[in-house]
C-alpha cells in the first residue's frame, strides 16, 4: 500500500474516532433534554405485577414485545365484556407506549363508554364518574403526551358532543347537571370583556400576590381558616367555598363578607377563576376568547356586539377541543382525521342552533318499585337558539371552501349544508321570524335549484317539512316543533292574532301528547320530555327573549295575559319564581 493511503486511512480513522468521542460527549445533554421533553420511554412501572415489571426491565428495547401482548389481551378482555380487567392493561400500555395516541383512546372510551354503561342507570352519580374518568385521562394525561396528536383532540371532543351533548346515554342529563355545576360557579356576566378578564389574569398566585391589597386578603383568609394556609389548595379550596361551604369556617366567611364588593376580592377572585379553568379544567381563557369571537352570537340590537358561547353547554367545550386539536396538529386536508374533527366542530354548532339554551327544572318522576312514591329530582331541558344559526351557517360555508376540491369532502359536506338550510327554514318560519325564513329560503333556492322540495311556495314548503318531520320525530326534533310553536303562539297573542295563537297552542299540546304517548313508556326519562307547563314556560320566555321583536309587542304580551288569563298568568308566576330561585342558589355559590 502506497504511503499516501495509509496516511489517508489513518486521517479517516482519526476523524471518525473524533467524531465518535464530539458525540459521545453530547449524549448526557441530548438525554437530559429527551427527559425534559418526556420522550423518555423506558421509566419502571409502578403498581405492576413483578413479572410485567422484570419483563419491561429485562427486554430494555424489546418492550414493544410487551406492548403487543397486552394490547391483543386488553382488545380480548373488551370483547368479552371484562372492561374492567381490560382497563388495567391499558393503563400499563400508557406507561410502556406513552406515545401510543390509540391506547389512550381505547382506554378512555372504555371508561366513558363501556364501564359507565355498565353501572344501573339508577346509579347516575357513578356513571359520570366513569365518564369523567375517561374524558380527564386524555384531558390531563394523553393529550399532554401527545399536544399534537389530533386523534386525541378528536375523541375528547367527541365524549363532550356525543356521550355527555347527545341524549343516547340513559344518564345524560344527570351529565348536563354536572358539567352545567363544575362550569356556573367560574363564569360571570354574559359579555367578552369578562373572558378577556380572564385571559389577562395573572397565571400564577406568586403574581397576583405582589398586590399588596390582595396579599393582605389571602392571608386574613389564611388565619381564618387553615384550609387556605397552604399555596397549593388556595385556589381549589376558594372556588370549593362557594359549592360546599359547609367544609369551611364562618370567620372565613366574614373575611370575605368584609372585601365584598371592593377591587381587591374583585381581583383575586378573577385571578382563582383563571387558575381553575386553565389548571383544572385545561381550559385557556385567551382561546376561550377567540371561539366567542369566532362562533358567539351575535346581539341583534348591535350587530357589532358579539355575545360570548354558553360554556355551561357540553358542545361548546367540543368545540374547544376540536377547534384547539385542529389547530395544534399539523394540517393535512387529505387526512380523514381532520375532517372528522372539522365535523365535530360544525355538528356542534348545529346542535347550539337547535338545542342551545337550557333551562333546569325539577322533575317528578314515580319510583319504578314504588309507583306511589314520587321522587323530586333536578333535570335539564334544551331547546332552540336561533341566534346560533348564522355563526352555524358561516362555519360551514368556510369549511365546504377549505375542503374544496377534495374528492368525497366536498360532496359531503354540500349535502350537510343544504339539509341544515331545508332546517333552518322551518324552523324561523314557525318562529314568526318570515323574513328570516324567506331570507333563508331563498338561500336555499338559489344555491340548490334541483333540490325538489324547494320547488313551491315557503308556506307550502313549510307545511310538507312539518308533515314529514311528525313522521320521524325525535327528541330534538319534538323540542323545536314544541317550543318554537309555542314561541310563535304568544307572538300571536301579543298582537291579537287570537284564532291563530289558539290553533298553534292547540297544535303544540297535541304535537307533544303524540311525542309522550309514544315515548313516554320507556321506564327512564332520557328521551321523555318535561310538563307541558315547563315548556309554556319556555315558549313564553323564549318569546320574551327575542330581540327581533319591538319591545311593546314583548310587553304586550304580559298585560294581555295578566288581564285575560290569571289563571295562566298566576302558574307563569309560580314557574318563574321557581326559575329565580334556582337563578339565585346558583348566584349564591358565586359570592
Amino acid at each position: 500500500m502506497r504511503l499516501r493511503e495509509i496516511i489517508f486511512c489513518i486521517l479517516c480513522i482519526v476523524a471518525a474516532g473524533g467524531l465518535i468521542y464530539w458525540g459521545s460527549s453530547r449524549l448526557d445533554g441530548i438525554n437530559a433534554q429527551r427527559s425534559e421533553m418526556k420522550l423518555i420511554m423506558n421509566e419502571p412501572l409502578e403498581n405492576a405485577p413483578p413479572s410485567l415489571a422484570f419483563a419491561t426491565v429485562a427486554l430494555g428495547a424489546f418492550r414493544g414485545l410487551v406492548v403487543d401482548v397486552l394490547w391483543i389481551r386488553a382488545d380480548q378482555l373488551k370483547e368479552e365484556g371484562k372492561f374492567f380487567d381490560a382497563r388495567q392493561l391499558a393503563e400499563w400500555i400508557t406507561l410502556l407506549q406513552p406515545r401510543f395516541a390509540a391506547v389512550w383512546n381505547f382506554h378512555a372510551w372504555n371508561m366513558a363508554y363501556n364501564i359507565s354503561v355498565a353501572i344501573p342507570a339508577s346509579r347516575p352519580q357513578e356513571r359520570w364518574q366513569w365518564v369523567k374518568n375517561g374524558y380527564e385521562l386524555l384531558r390531563d394525561k394523553g393529550i399532554e403526551k401527545n399536544p399534537r396528536s389530533l386523534q386525541l383532540y378528536r375523541e375528547l371532543a367527541w365524549i363532550f358532543q356525543h356521550k355527555i351533548g347527545g341524549v343516547m346515554d340513559d344518564a345524560h342529563k344527570y351529565y348536563k347537571l354536572q358539567l352545567y355545576h363544575t362550569m356556573k360557579p367560574l363564569l360571570g356576566p354574559e359579555t367578552q370583556e369578562y373572558y378577556k378578564a380572564l385571559a389577562d389574569a395573572p397565571k400564577e398566585l406568586s403574581d397576583i400576590l405582589q398586590k399588596p391589597d390582595v396579599a393582605k386578603f389571602v392571608n386574613e383568609l389564611a388565619s381564618a381558616d387553615i384550609a387556605f394556609a397552604k399555596p397549593a389548595q388556595l385556589v381549589d379550596n376558594y372556588i370549593s367555598i362557594r359549592q360546599q361551604p359547609q367544609r369551611f369556617s364562618q370567620q372565613a366567611f366574614a373575611v370575605i363578607d368584609k372585601y365584598r364588593d371592593t377591587k381587591t376580592l374583585e381581583e383575586f377572585d378573577t385571578f382563582a377563576k383563571a387558575y381553575y379553568l386553565r389548571h383544572t379544567l385545561k381550559l385557556e381563557p385567551q382561546f376561550m376568547v377567540q371561539l366567542n369571537g369566532k362562533y358567539g352570537p351575535i346581539d341583534y340590537n348591535d350587530p357589532n356586539r358579539i355575545l360570548p358561547l354558553d360554556w355551561t353547554l357540553a358542545d361548546v367545550h367540543a368545540i374547544y377541543w376540536a377547534a384547539l386539536g385542529l389547530q395544534r396538529a399539523p394540517s393535512n386536508k387529505e387526512s380523514i382525521d381532520e375532517l372528522n374533527t372539522d365535523r365535530i366542530v360544525f355538528h356542534s354548532l348545529q346542535n347550539l342552533y337547535r338545542t342551545g339554551k337550557m333551562i333546569i327544572y325539577t322533575s317528578r318522576i314515580p319510583e319504578k318499585n314504588d309507583p306511589c312514591n314520587i321522587i323530586e329530582r333536578q333535570s335539564v331541558f334544551l331547546f332552540p337558539d336561533l341566534r346560533m344559526f348564522d355563526r352555524f351557517d358561516q362555519a360551514l360555508r368556510e369549511l365546504a371552501k377549505k375542503y374544496a376540491g377534495v374528492e368525497g369532502n366536498e360532496e359531503s359536506l354540500r349535502v350537510a349544508h343544504r339539509n341544515s338550510l331545508k332546517r333552518a327554514v322551518l324552523l324561523f318560519y314557525q318562529a314568526g321570524h318570515i323574513d328570516k325564513a324567506l331570507e333563508t329560503y331563498n338561500m336555499l333556492r338559489r344555491e340548490y335549484p334541483t333540490d325538489a322540495d324547494v320547488q313551491v311556495s315557503l308556506a307550502e314548503y313549510a307545511r310538507n317539512r312539518f308533515i314529514n318531520e311528525l313522521s320521524s320525530m325525535g327528541l330534538n326534533d319534538a323540542t323545536e316543533i314544541i317550543t318554537i310553536m309555542l314561541h310563535e303562539a304568544y307572538y300571536r297573542y301579543a298582537v291579537y292574532d287570537d284564532d291563530e295563537a289558539f290553533g298553534r297552542e292547540k297544535m303544540a299540546r297535541e304535537v307533544y301528547d303524540y311525542y309522550q304517548n309514544r315515548f313516554g313508556d320507556e321506564g327512564v326519562d332520557r328521551i321523555v320530555l318535561p310538563d307541558f307547563e315547563v315548556l309554556r314556560y319556555v315558549g313564553i320566555i323564549s318569546f320574551l327573549n327575542d330581540l327581533r321583536y319591538p319591545d311593546d309587542v314583548r310587553q304586550n304580551l304580559i298585560e294581555r295575559i295578566r288581564i285575560e288569563r290569571p289563571q295562566l298568568y298566576e302558574k307563569l308566576n309560580q314557574q318563574d319564581e321557581y326559575f329565580r330561585q334556582e337563578m339565585e342558589k346558583q348566584e349564591s355559590t358565586q359570592q
